[in-house]
């Protein structure tokens, strides 16, 4: 996957939080729509090689519903607590971690 430039926001520039959430989100799925990237990313994370034309259609449906899928508030809870108590939200040191995962659960319904 391409590497996100680091985002930092703070309130002066009066900018929602869940939209950014959002924004970074639905930019890493339609990475993954992309099925060369979904394939490296498989073999490279998981070590599956090979995978049926029939999962990856799935995948891609499932990884579709999430692209419209509001953001999860829980799941997402450590950047947006951050963003309120600071005012600022550096959303790739370690942050990303959490976008990941959360295609990650989508991807482990088909891979094992």
């Amino acid at each position: 996957m391409k590497e996100q430039p680091p985002a930092t926001f703070t309130t002066s520039q009066s900018v929602d939080i869940i939209d950014v959430i959002r924004k970074l989100r639905n930019d890493l799925i339609k990475d993954f729509l992309d099925e060369r990237n979904l394939i490296v990313y498989l073999s490279e994370q998981f070590r599956v090689m090979e995978l049926s034309a029939i999962k990856i259609e799935f995948i891609k449906r499932d990884l579709k519903n999430l692209l419209i899928a509001p953001v999860d508030i829980n799941w997402y809870k450590a950047i947006i607590d951050d963003y309120h108590t600071t005012g600022s939200a550096s959303l790739s040191e370690g942050n990303e971690k959490l976008f990941y995962k959360e295609i990650e659960t989508v991807l482990r319904n088909y891979i094992y």
